[in-house]
């Protein structure tokens, strides 16, 4: 004989019935802050998710209001259900053969969902400290340090002393070398140079256009000299081997020489 059913008033049946979660999306920062939420405002044991009831909730949050995100914020979350849905699909059809896991399928979830938690304990915790030196001193508010008092004290110093302490002075005064800045050279010049020596003798060797000087400058401005001219064909350029002695010899168009000096 079966039994009739209880009738339930409307009201007791609105409280049996499971709450629905009304989020809004933009007030989470992310998944993990949904996901969070979800757990924590029905008091889950983060080490023990239901994980379908989770990931229903969470699809159900998504439905409502993912649309209305940027792509890159609903992609996110995209992600994240994603991920419940795996899970869930490992949790209640496992493999032949794997009803046992070696690790939980949860236990990547739960490790992000902690470190994410202690994060957010951190940033509570640095706002909660800005808000009371905020409501105690000034943005860009710097504390003085104190200056310690002045203290008198005797010095036993006698006259060898003084003349020992002027002695090493005048010791580093007199080892201090003082050079005078080196008057710069500019490609020009060293084009000059290199009419002058091309005009007296028919071969010159590259080292005689730097080596008097011994500078890095001039050896530079040398060799844009060098490289200017022979791209004019005024000179050209000759190395016998790999390595060895550059030598300047006159181009085809060396006859410029008198031209460009006039």
């Amino acid at each position: 004989m079966t039994k009739a059913p209880v009738p339930v008033a409307q009201g007791q049946r609105d409280r049996l019935a499971p709450e629905p979660f009304l989020v809004d999306l933009e007030r989470f920062s992310g998944p993990l802050d949904l996901l969070l939420h979800l757990i924590r405002s029905q008091d889950i044991d983060i080490f023990d998710i239901p994980i379908a009831r989770i990931t229903d909730q969470f699809q159900a949050a998504l439905g409502r209001g993912v649309d209305r995100l940027d792509l890159d914020r609903a992609g996110e979350f995209i992600e994240m259900a994603a991920t419940l849905v795996r899970i869930k699909a490992q949790l209640l059809l496992p493999r032949p053969g794997e009803i046992e896991w070696d690790e939980d399928p949860r236990a990547e979830l739960v490790r992000r969902l902690l470190e994410y938690e202690h994060f957010q304990e951190v940033a509570h915790i640095l706002s909660r400290a800005e808000g009371d030196r905020s409501r105690h001193f000034g943005k860009g508010f710097v504390e003085p340090r104190t200056v310690p008092d002045a203290v008198e004290r005797q010095i036993d110093v006698g006259l060898l002393d003084f003349t020992e302490a002027a002695r090493r002075i005048m010791e580093r005064a007199a080892a201090r070398i003082h050079r005078a800045p080196l008057r710069g050279v500019s490609v020009r010049e060293k084009i000059t140079l290199v009419y002058r020596l091309i005009r007296q003798a028919r071969r010159v060797a590259f080292a005689k256009l730097f080596e008097p000087w011994g500078t890095r400058q001039h050896a530079v401005a040398a060799l844009l000299a060098s490289l200017e001219l022979a791209r004019r064909q005024v000179i050209r350029l000759e190395q016998v081997r790999a390595f060895g002695s550059i030598f300047l010899l006159r181009g085809k168009r060396a006859s410029d020489i008198a031209e460009e000096e006039s």
